[in-house]
């Protein structure tokens, strides 16, 4: 396969090697078995080789990821739950029962954020969207997510193309032995830990708020916030000492 992409690739230039690596990612988003980080990789390359440009190449990636998967996305939306246990077809062939099964049971243990890590785990990748569309997901969530994990992975291995495109099969060894994936998986689980840390901070603080508030002692700057006058025959609770 990889021999493949590098015949289609290797001689185009300008916006036909722009369109070919953007029609690649939407097709493996889709689901169709093509390598999508050697895809990248190949990008990258042509930018090395003077065939484009590096910065135009790397949004050409995420671009392509991000359409890809938001079409699989919202064709598990329109199909719903159907797919994978009664219909045939091309989705039914991607989204079988036992991947659903698997993909249903890491959203349940793993939440919304599962949408990100899918990104490096290519075996349930297209079901992952997939299942995220039908479950009812709102898509600016799952844009959220995907693109934080694209806008690591697509101009990580664009550049990486770019950089080594003088040893290019070197380069795809170490990606076939999982050395690069390693570190884009821990990237990504490093910036996932600092968005949950953040958001349950925020979560903790509007909890104490709102404790404050049922306890008084947030009573007089609240009023004064909405501008509600306080019932002259009540007595004003004070912030306590």
């Amino acid at each position: 396969m990889e021999d493949f992409l590098t015949q289609l690739l290797g001689n185009s230039q300008g916006l036909v090697a722009y369109l070919s690596v953007f029609a690649i990612l939407v097709a493996c988003g889709l689901g169709v078995p093509l390598p999508e980080d050697i895809s990248l990789i190949l990008g990258g390359f042509l930018a090395h080789k003077g065939a484009a440009h590096l910065p135009m190449m790397m949004f050409v990636g995420f671009a392509g990821i991000v359409v890809g998967d938001s079409l699989i996305f919202f064709a598990g939306r329109r199909l719903g739950s159907n797919v994978g246990r009664k219909s045939t077809g091309f989705f039914a062939r991607i989204v079988t029962p036992e991947k659903r099964a698997k993909v249903e049971g890491m959203f349940a243990k793993h939440g919304q954020k599962i949408v990100m890590i899918a990104r490096f785990l290519p075996g349930v990748r297209a079901v992952t969207y997939f299942t995220a569309g039908s479950a009812g997901m709102r898509y600016w969530r799952f844009v959220l997510w995907d693109g934080i994990a694209a806008l690591l992975s697509a101009p990580l291995f664009v550049y990486l193309g770019y950089r080594f495109g003088g040893e290019l099969e070197m380069l795809t060894a170490k990606l076939k032995s999982g050395q690069v994936v390693v570190l884009s998986v821990l990237a990504v689980l490093g910036i996932s830990a600092f968005l949950w840390n953040r958001r349950r901070t925020r979560l903790a603080s509007k909890a104490r708020e709102a404790a404050a508030l049922a306890t008084g002692e947030l009573a007089a700057p609240y009023f004064e916030r909405s501008g509600t006058e306080l019932n002259p025959e009540e007595p004003a609770r004070l912030p306590r000492a």
